[in-house]
C-alpha cells in the first residue's frame, strides 16, 4: 500500500472520528428529561420538588447539572439533603431526605422540625402534638433533641403538650393524649413514652394520669 493511500485511510478515519464524536455530543446535548422520579419526600410533593428544581418544563437533560438542581432544592427548610442523578435515556432521579417534623408551637404558628429550626405554616399537619404554651428555649432545644427519637406512632398519639415546670423538675412536661390519658413526663425520661401503648395493655381501658417523670405509676380519674 502506497503511503499516499495510507495517509489518506489515517485522514478518513478522523474524520469519522471525529463526526461520531460530534454526534454523540449533539446527542447528549439534546436529550430531553422524559422521566422524573422522586423518593423520599412525604411533607413536599412531588411536584414542589420538581418545581424547586426549574424542570417543570422537562427542559433539555444538561440543561442544568445535578449540582446546581440540588442547592435548588436544598433551599427548602424541609430539605435535610438531596442526591440528583441522570441517565442517557432521559431520566432524572431526586432522592430526598427531609427533617422529621416534631411539634407544632400555638402561640406562634410555627413548626419545629428535627434541626431545631421552626417555620410558619398555615397548614393542618396531621399527626403532630402542639406545643399549649411557653417554653425556654434552654428548656425546649434539650426537649426538642429526645422527642425526635420517640417513636412516630407514639408522638402522634399525642394530641398537645404543655410545659409544667415545677420545684422539683425545671424539665416537667405534660401529654394531653388522643386517648383521653395524660402523661407527666420529663426530657431526661422521655424515652419512656415509647412503652405507652405497653401501659394501655395493662389498664383495662381506665383513663387517668400515668406519670413517667418518676416512676411508673398510673393515677385513674373518677
Amino acid at each position: 500500500m502506497s503511503k499516499k493511500k495510507n495517509k489518506k485511510n489515517k485522514l478518513i478515519k478522523i474524520i469519522l472520528t471525529i463526526l461520531i464524536l460530534a454526534s454523540i455530543i449533539f446527542y447528549l446535548f439534546n436529550i430531553k428529561i422524559k422521566n422524573i422520579y422522586i423518593v423520599g419526600n412525604s411533607l413536599l410533593t412531588d411536584q414542589e420538588i420538581i418545581e424547586l428544581a426549574g424542570i417543570e418544563n422537562y427542559p433539555k437533560l444538561f440543561k442544568y447539572p445535578s449540582l446546581s438542581m440540588e442547592n435548588k432544592i436544598k433551599v427548602n427548610p424541609y430539605v435535610e439533603s438531596v442526591k440528583v442523578s441522570k441517565n442517557l435515556f432521559g431520566r432524572v432521579t431526586i432522592k430526598i431526605k427531609e427533617y422529621n417534623l416534631l411539634l407544632k408551637n400555638e402561640l406562634d404558628n410555627k413548626v419545629y422540625l428535627s434541626n431545631l429550626k421552626s417555620i410558619p405554616t398555615d397548614n393542618q399537619i396531621i399527626g403532630l402534638p402542639t406545643l399549649i404554651n411557653s417554653t425556654p428555649t434552654e428548656i425546649l432545644d434539650p426537649f426538642l433533641v429526645k422527642l425526635d427519637k420517640i417513636d412516630r406512632e407514639i408522638l402522634s398519639s399525642i394530641s398537645e403538650i404543655e410545659y409544667k415546670p415545677n420545684e422539683y423538675d425545671k424539665d416537667l412536661f405534660l401529654f394531653y393524649m388522643n386517648d383521653g390519658n395524660y402523661v407527666y413526663i420529663t426530657t431526661t425520661r422521655l424515652n419512656h413514652i415509647n412503652k405507652y401503648d405497653e401501659v394501655l395493655k395493662e389498664l383495662d381501658g381506665k383513663k387517668g394520669i400515668l406519670y413517667l417523670d418518676s416512676g411508673n405509676h398510673f393515677q385513674v380519674l373518677e
